[in-house]
């Protein structure tokens, strides 16, 4: 039910001393992070930009009022962020003996924040969370720092008239997962400012531009479903049939995905072939367990594939000849009390019957037993035929059963691999925005930047990437040049001249 291109996130905030911090996660694809804070400020800045949908805050905290606004704010008690209960909650849902390895070992408000939102977790999934394996702390100095303000006027993702084809995120998604369009507008709002991790992103589209890989490639991720969220629900055990064969039709195209990257032979699209893992035997089993087309729930049965079980055949089996062995015991029992109108029928009150007009009640031979009386007609049951509806009723259950219990033991054996599940899903969400930056280029007829050592700005020919697309009059690029001689520019001008347009598409440009 949730909407396939957000982020459906859960947070929790915690101050301890002087330090604030701030935690997350998306329960729907295993996402777990926690940011070191300055301030209360930086706090409101943050949370405009993730929007959780829940936020966990201690109950006792003086600085809850300034979080009045916030959407789906939870007040805990003080005890959820205890430092020595975090700890060990924590170490022990990622199995290690201490946090040191996450980078928050000496981070008491991370820790508590990070605990407090785990728990939160468990207590309202009731089960296991296998797919939560690690947390990691988020680096501000790796990341464009953009204020609320920043974020709403240069409209990333919403717009005031809330029309998304207005904002960014709308212009530059032509992602064809919907993983793919959640990490998309993850780097939107997460603008990186490693110089190596960006020069490895426009390699990428580089290369799949060169190639034209990209198109093959968007076509092969038509067949891809949304595995992170399936691999969660897999990993909370309420993974539905369906669910299992959109899996299994994404593991039959990773051998074609894998192996169009790998045969490039060039970085960095060969380092992201490598983290594809397709498993076939996974494919194998999934292929051999379930129907093609199964139902929506596993209870309504026809889920497991015939063949897949020997135990299951069997009993259905009992069940599906049940329709041959009572049309062979009508005709027998015509024969034998020479009443030509007996019909043998079932219902699900009184079960399976033998039914005889009233005008023969006086051929009905003395072994029958009277079940119901009906206004034309009597309904008798035997010995040999309540037996064999004893049998039926008895298999149809525990075929029902024991289909459940292999469906059961399919999902366990899917959540020994999450691990190269969920690598593999990351590649896969990876490629698909990198094909989308590389679809867009060609069609928006964006151009590669530049990146210097030197500060300053010179775009030639600039366009808002937005309005241009958006609006129906042609739009007059334009330059903007700053260096460190000339770091502020003074725009003067009529109302609705274009000032803030201009000024919006440096920073788009830019971002």
């Amino acid at each position: 039910l949730l909407s396939g291109r957000q982020d459906n996130l859960l947070a929790s905030a915690a101050r301890v001393g002087k330090s604030w911090a701030l935690s997350w996660m998306d329960l729907s694809s295993g996402r777990f992070l926690t940011r070191l804070l300055p301030s209360l400020d930086e706090l409101e800045t943050q949370l405009e930009r993730l929007l959780p949908t829940e936020l966990l805050v201690p109950e006792d905290a003086d600085w809850i009022d300034t979080l009045s606004g916030q959407r789906g704010l939870r007040k805990r008690a003080p005890w959820h962020f205890d430092h020595e209960s975090a700890y060990h909650l924590l170490t022990g849902q990622f199995g290690t003996r201490d946090l040191a390895g996450f980078g928050i070992e000496e981070e008491p408000a991370a820790i508590a924040a990070s605990g407090a939102l785990l728990q939160y977790a468990q207590e309202t999934q009731r089960t296991a969370l296998p797919h939560l394996r690690a947390i990691q702390m988020e680096n501000p100095h790796k990341h464009l720092h953009l204020d609320a303000a920043t974020r709403r006027n240069l409209e990333l993702l919403h717009h005031p008239e809330g029309r998304t084809e207005h904002t960014l995120a709308g212009i530059m998604d032509s992602t064809i997962t919907p993983m793919g369009g959640r990490l998309l507008r993850r780097w939107i709002t997460e603008p990186i400012r490693d110089r190596e991790r960006l020069q490895l992103r426009h390699n990428s589209i580089g290369v799949l531009l060169e190639t034209r890989l990209y198109e093959s490639l968007r076509g092969l991720f038509r067949s891809v479903g949304d595995i992170e969220r399936i691999l969660a629900r897999v990993a909370l055990g309420s993974a539905r049939p369906r669910d299992l064969t959109t899996l299994r039709q994404t593991l039959g195209v990773l051998p074609e995905i894998k192996s169009s990257l790998v045969d490039v032979g060039r970085e960095p699209l060969l380092q992201c072939g490598e983290e594809i893992e397709c498993l076939p035997q996974l494919h194998e089993l999934l292929s051999a367990a379930l129907v093609d087309e199964p139902p929506v729930l596993v209870r309504n049965g026809g889920v497991i594939a015939k063949g897949y079980d020997a135990e299951l055949d069997e009993l259905r089996g009992l069940s599906e000849n049940a329709d041959s062995f009572l049309l062979e015991y009508e005709n027998r029992q015509r024969e034998e009390s020479g009443i030509p109108g007996i019909k043998v029928g079932y219902n699900r009150v009184h079960g399976y019957f033998i039914e005889i007009t009233h005008a023969h009640t006086d051929k009905v031979p003395l072994h029958y037993k009277r079940r119901q009386t009906l206004k034309s007609a009597g309904r008798y049951i035997t010995e040999e035929l309540k037996a064999f509806e004893d049998q039926v009723l008895s298999s149809r259950e525990r075929a029902q059963a024991r289909e459940l219990y292999c469906y059961e033991e399919l999902v366990s054996s899917l959540q020994l691999e999450l691990v190269p599940l969920q690598t593999m899903a990351a590649a896969i969400a990876r490629m698909d925005v990198l094909c989308a930056f590389t679809e867009r280029a060609v069609t928006l007829d964006f151009c590669c930047p530049e990146l210097s050592q030197q500060t300053g700005i010179d775009i030639q020919d600039g366009r808002h990437p937005v309005i241009e697309h958006v609006q129906s009059e042609t739009f007059t690029p334009n330059h903007t040049r700053m260096n460190p001689l000339r770091r502020m520019l003074i725009i003067t001008g009529p109302n609705m001249g274009g000032k803030s347009t201009y000024m919006r598409q440096t920073a788009l440009i830019c971002l």
